[in-house]
Order: structure tokens, then C-alpha cells, then sequence
């Protein structure tokens, strides 16, 4: 009986260690690069290089503001902003949840639907953060909530999605 609970528990525990050894945790996530992501916090540290003792660049103070990720290094991401600064955050500051930036100077129309033409339900200024609902496959529009209001804008207009891009 011993024997049999000793095979098991060494069975049970190599099961464990293999599954540990997979997680994205452990270093690379193997997801595509480059790849949007947001800012997880209001404070979050950008530093020179993948680790602590790296000097911190600056500090971004904008939670949700878009970010591509342009590599990893174990727990770190080297990341892009929406004015091409690259530093390197630590991926926990980081959140798959997609959002935009305004990029266009001054205001910007957001729209019924998803054309120029169609009516205007208000605007929004540059560096405005919003979160994106969805891209459709064929259009040059967004629909992106910007806190209250839910409406379509020009995906030219954003930094937080690829110009081909499809988000359902």
C-alpha cells in the first residue's frame, strides 16, 4: 500500500512540474509580436532595460492608455507608446483589455455609424482613452466607448489598433 501511494504522490508531483514549466509565467508568453496591450495602473515605472535594476526612464500615469508590446524578456515587456518612446515594463503593469488613444490633434468627430457621413453624437480631444468595442473586418472604423458615450471614429485617428486589424 505504501509502495502504491509513493508511486502515485511521485506521478501526481511530475504531473505538477511538468504543468509549471508551461506557464506563461515562467518567462515568454509565445503570444504574436508586436501586439497591443494597456497600461494596468496610474503609476507604472518604464525602465531602460528588462529588470529592476534598470533605471526608471519615466513614469506613465495613465491607466488604460494603449501600448504595444514589441518583445518580452522573462517577466518583462518592452513596450512602444503612443509618441514612439520603447522602454521596458514589467508584464504585471501590463492588461490584454484593448483601448485606444486619441492621436488626431483638437477635436475628433465620433460618429453614429460607422461613416463620415452620418450623424455626429460628439467629440473628443487628443490623448483621450477609450475602450475599444469592436473593429470591424473592411472598415476604417472603431466603435469605442469614451466614458458615457459609445460611438464610431476613424481608426486613423487611434493609436491602440493596427490599420487592418479586427476586433469583434
Amino acid at each position: 500500500m505504501k509502495a502504491v501511494f509513493t508511486a502515485i504522490f511521485g506521478l501526481m508531483l511530475a504531473m505538477t512540474s511538468a504543468q509549471a514549466q508551461t506557464l506563461p509565467d515562467d518567462g515568454e508568453s509565445g503570444l504574436a509580436l508586436p501586439r497591443f496591450a494597456s497600461l494596468r495602473s496610474n503609476y507604472i515605472n518604464a525602465r531602460s532595460g528588462p529588470g529592476a535594476r534598470y533605471p526608471i526612464e519615466w513614469v506613465y500615469m495613465q491607466k488604460n492608455a494603449p501600448v504595444e508590446i514589441r518583445a518580452e524578456f522573462e517577466l518583462w515587456r518592452k513596450i512602444k507608446d503612443w509618441q514612439g518612446s520603447e522602454s521596458w515594463v514589467h508584464k504585471s503593469m501590463l492588461a490584454g483589455k484593448r483601448f485606444v488613444k486619441v492621436i488626431t490633434p483638437g477635436e475628433n468627430n465620433i460618429y453614429n455609424k460607422a461613416d463620415y457621413k452620418s450623424r455626429i453624437i460628439a467629440k473628443v480631444e487628443d490623448e483621450v482613452v477609450g475602450e475599444v468595442i469592436k473593429c470591424p473586418a473592411d472598415n476604417a472604423f472603431c466603435r469605442v466607448q469614451f466614458a458615457s458615450v459609445e460611438g464610431w471614429i476613424p481608426k486613423s485617428n487611434l493609436f491602440g489598433v493596427y490599420p487592418n486589424e479586427v476586433i469583434d
